[in-house]
């Protein structure tokens, strides 16, 4: 395996010159834009913002918002090749949301037919998740995490 030592300026010198301020969307492709869309919008509660039909591509574009600001963007390819996900493949892991109370959260799911993984403590914060798949087989992540402000904090590399 080879090393890879990173040099560059010191972090605080890079957040100024670069501005990064947070996450603004994570885009997603479907197979299936009507059970995708139902799937974020009716089942998971996501805001719409805007809704394009692109008849050049055929394909839809469905901008969605969280309570949090941050947003997805669900695109429909109906060619588009399915996710390796299992086992893990290089590339977007899956995505994760912040929820206070899990087994709430579980129990919402599991009473619309939606599969959940057995929840998990993480060994190094000790807050609790779970995972579970959209209509594509994305696996999609609840992370158990105290409200308000503190939010951001409470967040975990994997």
């Amino acid at each position: 395996m080879t090393e890879c030592k990173v040099t560059g300026p010191d972090k605080s010198e890079t957040q100024a010159s670069l501005g990064l301020m947070g996450i603004h969307h994570v885009a997603i492709i479907s197979h299936d834009y009507a059970r995708s869309r139902h799937f974020y919008v009716d089942l998971l509660g996501l805001e719409v913002i805007d809704e394009n039909y692109r008849a050049a591509r055929d394909s839809y574009k469905l901008d969605l918002r969280l309570p949090s600001g941050a947003r997805i963007e669900l695109f429909s390819f109906a060619q588009a090749p399915p996710r390796p996900s299992t086992p893990e493949a290089q590339g977007l892991r899956h995505l994760a949301f912040a929820v206070a109370d899990i087994d709430t959260a579980i129990a919402y799911l599991e009473s619309h037919q939606v599969a959940v993984e057995p929840i998990r403590v993480d060994e190094y914060t000790g807050q609790r998740f779970t995972f579970f798949k959209d209509p594509d087989a994305l696996p999609l992540e609840l992370y158990e995490v105290s409200a308000g402000p503190g939010l951001v904090n409470n967040q975990r590399n994997n």
